[in-house]
Formats: structure tokens, C-alpha cells, sequence
């Protein structure tokens, strides 16, 4: 029997669907946080131990669907279960106020503050002040790259045909291009409109074109004619629309395309870039990947379907909300390693590409989620180019990620590691913890179920376990963050630091 899927809705506006309930929490354990304020004295407190049954998540209605930017997604399938009806009912959890979410790394001591490897993190965030946004020819390569986007107009091709009708009143060439503050051609959009809102829309995607560019490419001065609300580009756009008229929108089109030939000519966005800063605006980079999610993956996510269900192999989608909020936590800089274990269709990996700048790498053992990986990774370099945007390197590996020899070698090198293991088998998890023994000091490990099982302490009999060496730390992610739930859950954060364990050695006389 197929296993039954949703569509999670518009990634922009972060809204899921709410068609299950959340996905099964291990109970979690005692941790003590301690925050530094800005007093001397040291506040600590206790995350207690919840003591509530596990919940086990509803089964998916097939027929659910959303929209991501008029896109459709394909949404995780829950991990099996064979709880009872009761047990499978909605666990509602309270939003949690922002202040009450504390940083990965908020544990402290004086001793920790005097290693050298605190000397070393200061030199590598002077370091990270040097990554630049824009995208730089010369530095790229010499000679004009040979990637080409996938324009809009090939995304409407490549839907069943009647999907799409005429969107304007006339019998004028629906054909138009669209300029952007890259260097590279403009983007040819055919002026159709979809039947069905979850379908990709051309023409809402040059209204949204058209109000990002301004927004972070230009200053106030420059923005006016673009977007003020009274006479601008955009808005003679949204006339041309509501109206149908077909001559007003090629018309208003060519005018902002000349604008924005002249504005790149003199070099406005060159300056607005290099201003940038060091990381990339969220809602620019959720802009960019959400076009190339709509070239690349929706065109093929029925393909998504094909996997064996009640395995490890089950896919679902961390949000770029929730996967910035991860990077952010785990201080990931430019001049960092990240990498996804179980990275499927590779958004994780891409956005911390754009929006860090940092070595990322990713590995997914399902053979259609790596093909559309694949492809999303070409649409990625081509259309940040477009963008004028510079990306840290991306190395999307097939494969099993136990086994594959790449990611065995990166694994020490990893600053942060992500494993989306909601689902993932107690065997596999074993298997994980495993491979963290060759981790480096200070690595964070990031994942939704947390490896440290109940109770657990050091002792005589586990001394040479791997879970010894992890410090780990629960952290709560917000509503709309995941694409198996609309509801806000659990994740954990554990870093490699091993002196706890040779404190223990010591004091047990079994040496350093």
C-alpha cells in the first residue's frame, strides 16, 4: 500500500498544514542550563524530565495539501506506530516565548573560559567578518560560467497541459523577461495563471521579484520608484493584474527592467552587497530557494512516493526558519564545516551554503530525493549568480552516510552536524553515536531526538561509549517549523567535550 503524503504550505510565510499531530518525543532528561547575565553572578535552573507518555503522530489524509509560494511540497511522513487510537490524539503545546529559548552553548564555566580553544573561536569570528556576499567573477573563475537557470517559463511546460490559463485580456505575446541584479541573463516568464492556487504562478512570483530587489538591493532614495505605495513600479504592476491588461504590464515591466539595467550599470547593487554584511537575510535566501524548489522539486515530488515504508528511509522537511535558528544557535560561520546526515532533496545544505556562506555538505541514501538533490544543486549556482550572490561550496553525496567515504573523512573536520532522526530506528541511532567518537572537541550535534537515553551516567562498565563525551542541551523549536507538523516541538543540541568523561577516569585511577 502507498504510503499517503501532505503538501506543506507557503515556506515564505512559514504556515503548515494540520493534517497530523506532532511525531513521537522521547522522554527527555535532566539538564542543568546555566546563564551568564550580565551581573557577575551565575542564575542557573533545571529543565526537568517530562514524565507524560509518548504521543504517537495521527496518520496523513492523502487529499492534503498546501502552498509554498503557489509551489507544492512534499511533507514528511510520520515515523510508524502501533499506539492505540488514544494514544495517537493531538498533543497541544504551548508557544514558548522567545526569551525562554537559550542558546546551545549558554553552559559556562570559568574553566572552560581559560582553554585555548576559546582563544581559537575569537580568531575565527574576526576571521568570519571577512566573508563577502557578492558574487565575484574573478574570484569564481575567469571565464563566464556555462550553468543556465531554468527559466519560469520551462516550469509552466513541464505541468499536464490545462493546468495553466491566459492571466491578461489581448492576444499580445505572453512572453516577457525579467531583469535581476546579477549578471547573468534575464529570466523569460510566460503571463499564465494557474487553475489551481497550489500550482506555480509566474506572475506572482515577478510581483514578489519585484518588491525583494528593492527591498535589499536598493536604499530609501532608490526603493521609491520601485515601491511606493502611491506610484511606483510595483504597484503599476498589481494595477495591471487586477485589471487584466495586458499592454499595462509588458509596459510597466519594460520600464522596470530599464531601471534596473541602469541602477546595476552604476553599480547600486554592487555597493548594497558589499554593505551586506556577513550573512544573508533570511527572507532573501528563503526568496532564492523557493525558486528553485519550484524548478526542480515540484516538478518532480511524486517521485518522493517511492521509498519503503517503516524503514529509516522516511522524509520530511526542516523548515529555513527553523534551520536558520539552527545555525544561529550552533554559532555556524563561513569559515565552518556543516553537514547533513540525511540530507533529501538538500534544502538544509543549500541554505546554509547561501545563507552562511560556510563548506557544506549533505548525504542521502534515497535515490529520488538524491536526483532532485542534483538538480536543485545546479538551479542553486545558476541562480544565485542571477542574484549576484557568492555561496560556500556545496557537496551533496548518494549514499549510505555510515558507510560513504567522503563524509567519513569530513566527519572529523565538522564543526556542526544536523541528523533529522524524528524517525530513525533505535539501531540506527546506536550506529550514529558511533561514528561521533572521531568528532572533533566543541563539534555541535544537532538532531530531534536526542542520543543520551534516561538517566544515563558514566560509569565503569560504559566508560568507552561515545555518549560519555556529549554534553547535550533541549531546545524548543517554534509552530511551522517542520513539514510533518504545524506544531511547535523539541530539538536537542550536543557538543562534543569530553572533559566531564576525564574527570571520571581520573578520579576512577582508569588514566587520561
Amino acid at each position: 500500500m502507498a504510503p499517503k503524503i501532505i503538501f506543506p504550505k507557503n515556506m515564505f510565510e512559514y504556515l503548515r498544514p494540520k493534517a497530523m499531530a506532532p511525531l513521537k518525543v522521547e522522554p527527555r532528561v535532566a539538564i542543568k542550563i546555566h546563564v551568564e547575565p550580565k551581573l557577575p553572578a551565575i542564575a542557573a535552573k533545571t529543565i526537568k524530565k517530562s514524565t507524560s507518555s509518548s504521543k504517537s503522530p495521527h496518520s496523513q489524509t492523502a487529499d492534503s495539501k498546501a502552498k509554498r509560494y503557489s509551489v507544492k511540497r512534499y511533507a514528511a511522513l510520520p515515523e510508524k506506530s502501533s499506539a492505540s487510537p488514544a494514544a495517537n490524539k493531538r498533543n497541544v503545546r504551548k508557544r514558548p516565548a522567545r526569551a525562554a529559548v537559550l542558546s546551545s552553548d549558554s553552559e559556562s564555566t570559568d574553566a572552560e573560559n581559560t582553554q585555548p580553544r576559546k582563544k581559537r573561536k575569537s580568531s575565527e569570528s574576526t576571521k568570519s567578518m571577512k566573508r563577502q556576499v557578492r558574487y565575484h567573477q574573478d574570484k569564481e573563475g575567469s571565464e563566464k560560467p556555462t550553468e543556465s537557470i531554468k527559466h519560469a517559463q520551462e516550469v509552466v511546460s513541464g505541468y499536464k497541459p490545462g493546468t495553466y490559463e491566459n492571466g491578461f485580456n489581448g492576444d499580445g505575446d505572453m512572453v516577457v523577461e525579467l531583469h535581476y541584479p546579477g549578471d547573468m541573463e534575464a529570466e523569460k516568464y510566460l503571463l499564465v495563471r494557474p487553475k489551481d492556487e497550489d500550482n506555480f504562478d509566474p506572475v506572482v512570483e515577478i510581483l514578489r521579484v519585484a518588491s525583494v530587489v528593492p527591498k535589499f538591493y536598493l536604499d530609501a532614495a532608490q526603493a521609491k520608484k520601485f515601491i511606493d505605495e502611491r506610484a511606483s513600479h510595483l504597484r503599476n504592476m498589481k494595477r495591471a493584474v487586477t485589471t487584466k491588461s495586458l499592454d499595462l504590464f509588458r509596459s510597466v515591466l519594460t520600464d522596470y527592467n530599464k531601471d534596473i539595467k541602469a541602477l546595476y550599470d552604476e553599480g547600486a547593487f554592487t555597493k548594497s552587497l558589499d554593505k551586506m554584511g556577513q550573512q544573508i537575510p533570511l527572507q532573501l535566501v528563503d526568496h532564492i530557494l523557493t525558486q528553485i524548489y519550484a524548478r526542480t522539486v515540484s516538478l518532480g515530488v511524486q517521485s518522493l512516493r517511492k521509498y519503503e515504508n517503516g524503514t529509516d528511509n522516511v522524509y520530511g522537511e526542516i523548515l529555513p526558519r527553523f534551520a536558520s535558528k539552527i545555525f544561529k544557535d550552533t554559532e555556524l560561520t563561513h569559515d565552518k564545516i556543516f553537514i547533513d546526515l540525511g540530507s533529501g532533496v538538500g534544502n538544509v545544505v543549500l541554505q546554509a551554503a547561501l545563507e552562511i556562506g560556510c563548506d557544506s555538505w549533505g548525504c542521502e541514501i534515497m535515490e529520488n530525493a538524491s536526483d532532485l538533490a542534483a538538480l536543485q544543486e545546479k538551479e542553486f549556482r545558476a541562480r544565485c549568480r542571477l542574484w549576484g550572490l557568492s555561496t560556500g561550496e556545496v557537496h551533496l553525496e548518494r549514499g549510505d552516510f555510515l558507510t560513504n567515504s567522503k563524509i567519513r573523512e569530513m566527519l572529523p573536520k565538522a564543526d556542526v552536524i544536523l541528523v533529522n532522526n524524528q524517525a530513525f530506528t533505535p539501531e540506527l541511532n546506536d550506529k550514529l553515536v558511533n561514528l561521533f567518537l572521531d568528532l572533533k572537541e566543541g563539534c555541535r550535534i544537532v538532531s530531534l531526538k536526542s542520543f543520551i537515553p534516561q538517566g544515563h551516567k558514566i560509569t565503569k562498565r560504559n566508560v568507552n561509549s561515545a555518549l560519555n563525551m556529549l554534553d547535550v542541551e533541549e531546545e524548543q523549536y517554534f509552530s511551522d517549523c517542520v513539514s510533518w507538523t504545524d506544531s511547535p516541538g523539541e530539538y536537542f543540541v550536543a557538543k562534543k567535550d569530553s572533559r566531564k568523561l576525564k574527570a571520571f577516569m581520573k578520579k576512577a585511577g582508569l588514566g587520561a
